[in-house]
């Protein structure tokens, strides 16, 4: 997936009020539109480098987009999170994601579960069961303790818990259902739960696993110039680390 038209280049100066961030463009400074509700902890300090996109629409009160951030480390982070379902989308239609790739039909956003959710994907194929695909972007790393390390969430969330409970009756119901964690952070090369910031969700999760939810994460590459989803990397539910 391409960046089309070219994302610009600015400097990060905050991000406040959730979906607002300033940056300074040469003598300017721009107010984004920032598309991600979690804490972006490690991924929005100020004076790194910012990427963002710019929208036609001249409705928008705020035309740019802030697509990606740049470490200290040098390390590419996709920020928007709206992204990570694109990226499943063309890897699935694609059929990059192996464990996925014997399904022909592909459906976004479809009603489904007792507590009113949205699937992400629905997958059918003949003579092979539903799949349920429950997309979530990672870009929490846990650096200082374990290079490499990721989480999901970076905060607590009851929704990711619907979620999983959804995926759970999924399986009940002789479906197959998917947690696919798609890693929007060139610096995670594995992927747990959360159980430090979201313990709820991480035992929840432990059990969807025991009852037969997969979990599958898969990195992407991110540069200024695109995204693709390339390759699986670990997820496991107990990380070899020790948070104070």
């Amino acid at each position: 997936m391409a960046f089309s038209p070219s994302l610009q280049k600015g400097q990060l100066l905050r991000r406040y009020k959730r979906f607002l961030a300033d940056v300074q463009v040469q003598d300017q400074t721009l107010t984004l539109h920032c598309p991600n509700t979690g804490k972006m902890t490690g991924c929005a300090e100020p004076g790194w480098p910012v990427y963002f996109s710019e929208s036609n629409n001249r409705k928008r009160k705020y035309p740019h987009t802030w697509e990606l951030v740049e470490n200290e480390q040098g390390d590419f982070v996709c920020v928007n999170t709206q992204q990570a379902n694109a990226l499943v989308a063309s890897a699935l239609a694609e059929q990059r994601i192996t464990p996925l790739s014997a399904y022909q039909d592909m459906k976004a956003e479809v009603r489904y579960g007792t507590e009113q959710s949205r699937i992400d994907f629905l997958l059918s194929a003949c003579s092979l069961p539903d799949c349920y695909v429950e997309v979530k972007s990672v870009t929490l790393l846990a650096e200082e303790h374990s290079p490499g390390q990721g989480y999901f969430p970076d905060t607590k969330s009851e929704r990711a818990q619907k979620h999983v409970r959804e995926l759970m009756q999924c399986v009940r119901d002789g479906h197959r259902a998917v947690l696919l964690f798609c890693v929007l952070h060139t610096g995670i090369t594995r992927v747990s739960p959360a159980a430090h910031i979201d313990p709820d969700y991480a035992a929840l999760v432990e059990k969807a696993m025991a009852l037969g939810v997969e979990c599958l994460a898969w990195r992407a590459t991110i540069n200024p110039q695109g995204m693709q989803l390339i390759a699986p990397v670990p997820f496991s539910l107990a990380p070899d680390l020790v948070l104070s």
